[in-house]
């Protein structure tokens, strides 16, 4: 399990505004494969129970990792649910940690997909 001091959470904090926040993501959670939320962030206008999410989103990772390695694969590193107004996206960012992002109409997946991999590939150079 990977501990973060106050310093550390700060530049994933940073990071993950310049690259998810402020291009129009409407949350962004870290979570742990628990259900732990370590970073909360998001525009402002989120009315949902973020706690909840976390732990049903671990709950679902798991699940979904499962699946995989029922079909023969190591695991799943991303998934992806579609909304009418929202979606959902998750991603692995290290052994220990999902990636949490909810994001509307004017977020494209395939950009969204972009930026999360930029994001993550610099909070693993943290980690």
């Amino acid at each position: 399990m990977v501990v973060f001091d106050g310093s550390i959470l700060d530049l994933i904090e940073r990071i993950l505004v310049e690259e998810l926040i402020n291009l129009g993501v409407g949350s962004v959670l870290l979570i742990d494969m628990a259900g732990n939320v370590i970073i909360n962030l998001d525009d402002g206008k989120t009315k949902y129970d973020v706690y909840a999410l976390a732990a049903l989103a671990a709950g679902n990772f798991g699940a979904v990792s499962e699946m995989a390695k029922i079909i023969g694969e190591k695991e799943f590193s991303l998934l992806f649910h579609k909304g009418e107004k929202e979606s959902i996206h998750f991603s692995k960012v290290g052994e220990g940690q999902l990636l949490i992002t909810v994001f509307g109409k004017d977020v494209t997946l395939g950009f969204l997909r972009l930026k999360v991999a930029e994001a993550i590939e610099k909070i693993q150079g943290l980690i």
